[in-house]
C-alpha cells in the first residue's frame, strides 16, 4: 500500500506543478466565462442593424409595398422608433438607385437598403444587400416582414381587410417548458438538456486528456529506463494503478477548480453583462443528486 501511495503521490505532483496544468486551470474558467459573455455582448452590440432604422427601402412596385414593409418591420418595436425610410423609385431608375445606396452603405450613411419590385409582387424575390446581410434573426425578421406585406397586399386586392385578418393571425404564443421530477420541480427542460450536453462534453474532453496523460507518463519511462527500476521493486499491476488514480487525481482537482471558478463566473454574470449594457434571462440550473455527482 506504501509503494501505491508513492507512486500516486510521484504523479499526482508531477503533473500539478506543470506550466500546462497551472495555464489549463486558471484559462479554462476564463474561457468558460468568454463563451457565456462575449456572444451575449456582440449581439447585444449588433441590435442596432436589426432595428433597420438607418435602412433604405426602395419601392418599385407603385402600389405601396415598401410602405407596408416598413410598418411590418416596425410593428411591436418601442415607442420613438424611427421606422425604414421607404424611397418611391420608377422601375426604370432602380438600378441607379441601387449604385447610389451602395454609395451609401460604403460610406458608413447608411446600413442597408431592401429592394422591392414586380417580382417581389409576384412572391419571387426581395433583396437585401448591407451589414446585417450575415445576421440571421435579421434577415429572418425581414422576410416574414415581406410576407406579411405581400400578403396583406394580396388581400387588399380581393377586397378583404388585412388588419383585421392580422389581428385575428397573429398570436404570440410563447412555449416554455418545465420539467418536474420526484423532487418537484426541476427548472427549464432546455436548460436541462443543455446542461447533459455539456456534461457529456466535459466526460470525453476528460477521457480523451487524461487517458492521453497515462499514455506520455508511459512512454516517458520507457525511454527514460524508468520503468524498469520501478517494476523491479513493485508489481505491474500497482504501478498502473498508481499511474491511473494518480492522474485521476490530476483530472479529478482540475475540474473541481474549473467546476468552481465557473460556478463564480455564472453567479456573477448578470452584473458583469449590466456593465455593458446587456440584460439576462434568470434561470436556475437543474439539481443533480450526490449519487450522480459522484458518479460524474
Amino acid at each position: 500500500m506504501g509503494k501505491l501511495w508513492a507512486i500516486v503521490k510521484r504523479e499526482y505532483l508531477e503533473r500539478v506543478r506543470t506550466k500546462w496544468f497551472i495555464i489549463a486551470t486558471v484559462f479554462g474558467p476564463l474561457f468558460f466565462g468568454a463563451i457565456m459573455i462575449i456572444p451575449a455582448v456582440m449581439s447585444n452590440r449588433s441590435k442596432s442593424p436589426a432595428e433597420f432604422t438607418n435602412t433604405r427601402i426602395l419601392d418599385a412596385t407603385t402600389t405601396g409595398f415598401g410602405q407596408r414593409i416598413a410598418e411590418s418591420l416596425s410593428r411591436g418595436r418601442p415607442p420613438g422608433f424611427v421606422p425604414p425610410q421607404v424611397i418611391l423609385v420608377e422601375p426604370g431608375e432602380l438600378s441607379r438607385a441601387e449604385s447610389t445606396a451602395t454609395r451609401q452603405i460604403m460610406a458608413n450613411q447608411v446600413n442597408g437598403y431592401v429592394r422591392v419590385d414586380a417580382r417581389a409582387l409576384n412572391g419571387e424575390e426581395v433583396l437585401y444587400a448591407g451589414r446585417s446581410a450575415t445576421s440571421i434573426p435579421d434577415m429572418e425578421r425581414l422576410r416574414t416582414a415581406a410576407r406579411d406585406a405581400l400578403l396583406a397586399q394580396r388581400l387588399q386586392n380581393a377586397g378583404i381587410d388585412s388588419s383585421r385578418v392580422r389581428d385575428l393571425t397573429f398570436i404570440p404564443l410563447r412555449l416554455r417548458t418545465e420539467r418536474i421530477t420526484e423532487k418537484g420541480r426541476g427548472g427549464s427542460g432546455v436548460v436541462s438538456i443543455i446542461f447533459a450536453g455539456i456534461i457529456a462534453a466535459l466526460l470525453y474532453v476528460s477521457i480523451v486528456l487524461y487517458g492521453q496523460n497515462v499514455m506520455r507518463g508511459v512512454l516517458e519511462e520507457k525511454t527514460n529506463r524508468v520503468a524498469e527500476v520501478v517494476v523491479s521493486s513493485v508489481r505491474p499491476e500497482t504501478l498502473l494503478a498508481g499511474k491511473v488514480l494518480g492522474v485521476g487525481a490530476v483530472g479529478l482537482t482540475q475540474q473541481v477548480i474549473w467546476i468552481g471558478m465557473s460556478m463564480i463566473i455564472f453567479r456573477l454574470r448578470t452584473p458583469i453583462l449590466a456593465q455593458f449594457g446587456v440584460t439576462t434571462t434568470p434561470f436556475s440550473l437543474p439539481e443533480i443528486s450526490f449519487g450522480l455527482a459522484l458518479l460524474l
